[in-house]
């Protein structure tokens, strides 16, 4: 059976391919960890390529999917740990001089955080301009740890999975992958707004319960007769 082969044209599909064909499943959880430090790193790219070497069968479908989820967690908790650690004004300066990234999207990330708690960080894993940066919001409002954990290993599971096992099918066409990212990350935006909306219709139906259980009861007398 011919097997294609990796792609040879250099730049960062060529590194991550030559990453991954010297440390195996390691190197390409090495590489997201990387992208999670790094966001013009795209993971867009990287996973697919991921799926397209666990394909040629240069480690297991499982490999790629736990080695990069593994990548995402460790990535997000050294971004979780300098959240915590350092002032908000000096990670904005100091952010906003990375290659492509403006300070603009750290506070995207920081209000993302702010409106929706729990849900950021677990949908944020799959959201571009906000995968990397929610996890300093998190670590800066002293978010629990192992919620922290808990929530981006299971976003980053379900993007890794979608990603990976879309260039393990494609194989040599993994970069069609890409094209596709938009319409997962639509599909996840209007899960999250119909969430949303769901839990804000429940909580202001509690709210009038509450009110109307609250509301004091009228007591009619009757005229009294001598």
């Amino acid at each position: 059976m011919l097997v294609a082969a990796p792609p040879t044209d250099g730049g960062l599909a060529g590194w991550a391919t030559d990453l991954m064909a010297s440390f195996g499943a390691p190197g390409a959880g090495l590489i997201v960890a990387l992208e999670n430090l790094f966001p013009p790193i795209p993971s867009e790219i990287v996973l697919p390529l991921a799926g397209f070497a666990a394909g040629r069968g240069e480690f297991s479908l499982v490999a790629a999917v736990g080695w990069t989820t593994g990548g995402s967690v460790v990535g997000a908790v050294a971004l979780y740990l300098i959240g915590m650690l350092a002032s908000d004004s000096w990670l904005r300066r100091t952010l906003a001089r990375m290659p492509l990234v403006h300070e603009r999207d750290v506070v995207k990330a920081e209000q993302w955080f702010d409106r929706n708690g729990r849900a950021a960080v677990f949908v944020g894993r799959m959201i571009p301009g906000v995968r990397s940066f929610v996890s300093i919001p998190a670590g800066q409002r002293r978010m629990p740890w192992w919620e922290f954990v808990g929530l981006t290993a299971l976003g980053s599971l379900i993007w890794n999975t979608v990603f990976v096992a879309g260039g393990f099918a494609l194989g040599s066409r993994w970069h069609l992958v890409e094209r596709y990212a938009g319409v997962f990350q639509t599909v996840v935006l209007v899960v999250l707004v119909a969430l949303v909306v769901l839990m804000l219709a429940r909580r202001y139906r509690r709210h009038r319960e509450v009110k109307r259980m609250e509301a004091p009861t009228q007591v009619i007398e009757r005229p009294t007769f001598w």
